[in-house]
């Protein structure tokens, strides 16, 4: 015996089931569950994980999840190790993304004959695709070339971990339509590649380079073709850029809107004061793990920085009360990380009571500041997000008082 939808009692929940179903209402929890319009608007509340493993309960939902809409802003990250030997089953899983019409793709773990399986399969398609991650593949020159000859289309690029590639399969396949760079942790990366970039991709708007081996020549290859359409530039763990090296990106990208130097431990002040006051149109600064970075730089970067919203200082070790105060001053500062910054006292933290515009504040590890130091910050109305993360005054006690009378604010322990 079929069970039945029972009605609801309310008239209010009756009006609206009745105004989602129309005239033909189902009749049977099976029925329910089969119905389009109640399904899909029922798999919204799932993630994409879990809707991929819902898509193969039955062929109805299958052809429901697999519509578009589901899978906007998802990027699979394809295990190429793990992907069937079988033709047939790789030619069914390749199609299970391009049904879901996919523009971003990862690769993890690829050879050169995966890249050109995944080309093959992908190529009826290849207009769709828009972004490529590769990450921790053994893909060489030969391959990344394969991919840009039949994927011309491409426009994100992300390569992690790839340390079969050289300078010179980059000089030779990088597509002058790419618009958003990310090369991390690729051995062969050194200043010939920014040389690469510099010249090949005149329509550049962001760059992430992670590279060891990078110097300060190597940021004068820029010139005035990105000094318009660059606009992101995050340089984390080049070691050995200096201010020097600051002074070529002042002078070539003058248009920058976010900047990370995070852990390019040879900055120091003189190279915070050439960047606040030559680019004025920052609103990201990342100086964390700079660890000769002081008070007098972020003097310089109240003074002069007077769009900036975002500023990230983990583990700048000599930022003290005083340099706080000198931040205290800026109306346009919303996100302020000040993780493991040690010296912070209360002293500091009755600064940051008068910055009425934070919406996040992270204090993490400052083990200087007191329980009624931290108190102090219900004074913060806007605050949305509260990291207090190894902070020894951050009691139970503290954490309950803060969270009761900061109703609309995430304080995370």
């Amino acid at each position: 015996m079929s069970a039945r939808v029972v009605r609801s009692p309310k008239p209010l929940i009756a009006r609206k089931i009745r105004s989602l179903f129309g005239r033909h209402q189902p009749e049977t929890i099976h029925d329910l569950f089969m119905y389009e319009r109640f399904l899909s608007k029922f798999f919204m509340y799932f993630s994409a994980e879990e809707r991929g493993v819902l898509s193969q309960v039955c062929l109805t939902w299958k052809a429901i999840l697999y519509h578009p809409r589901f899978w906007l802003d998802v990027i699979p990250i394809i295990s190429c190790r793990d992907l069937s030997r079988e033709e047939d089953m790789r030619r069914i899983f390749y199609e299970s993304l391009q049904m879901r019409s996919f523009d971003s793709i990862c690769l993890f773990g690829a050879t050169d004959d995966d890249l050109v399986d995944f080309v093959n399969h992908f190529s009826t398609c290849k207009k769709q695709l828009r972004s490529v991650g590769l990450r921790c593949s053994n893909v060489t020159d030969t391959g990344m070339e394969q991919l840009f000859k039949r994927m011309p289309c491409i426009y994100r690029l992300e390569l992690s971990g790839c340390n079969e590639l050289t300078e010179t399969g980059l000089w030779s396949c990088l597509n002058s339509k790419i618009v958003s760079l990310t090369i991390n942790d690729c051995i062969n990366v050194a200043d010939d590649t920014v040389g690469a970039i510099a010249q090949l991709l005149p329509s550049l708007y962001e760059l992430n380079l992670q590279a060891y081996h990078v110097t300060d020549a190597a940021l004068a290859f820029f010139s005035a073709k990105q000094s318009y359409s660059l606009s992101l530039l995050r340089l984390q763990s080049c070691w050995e850029i200096t201010n020097h090296g600051i002074v070529n990106i002042v002078h070539s990208l003058p248009n920058l809107t976010v900047l990370s130097m995070s852990g390019c431990s040879k900055i120091t002040d003189d190279g915070v004061e050439l960047i606040a006051e030559n680019l004025r149109k920052l609103r990201s600064l990342d100086l964390s793990w700079c660890p000769r970075i002081t008070d007098a730089s972020l003097e310089y970067i109240a003074c002069d920085l007077s769009q900036l919203e975002e500023l990230v200082l983990d583990r700048c070790s000599h930022v003290t009360d005083i340099g706080v105060g000198y931040l205290s001053t800026m109306t346009s500062l919303l996100r302020l990380y000040l993780r493991w910054c040690t010296q912070i006292r209360d002293f500091g933290l009755q600064h940051m009571y008068s910055m009425r515009n934070l919406r996040v504040l992270s204090l993490a590890g400052c083990t200087l500041v007191s329980s009624q130091g931290l108190c102090g910050l219900t004074q913060l109305r806007n605050l949305e997000e509260l990291e207090l993360t190894n902070c020894p005054s951050a009691t139970k006690e503290v954490y309950l008082y803060l969270r009761e009378n900061m109703t609309t604010c995430l304080v995370l322990d």
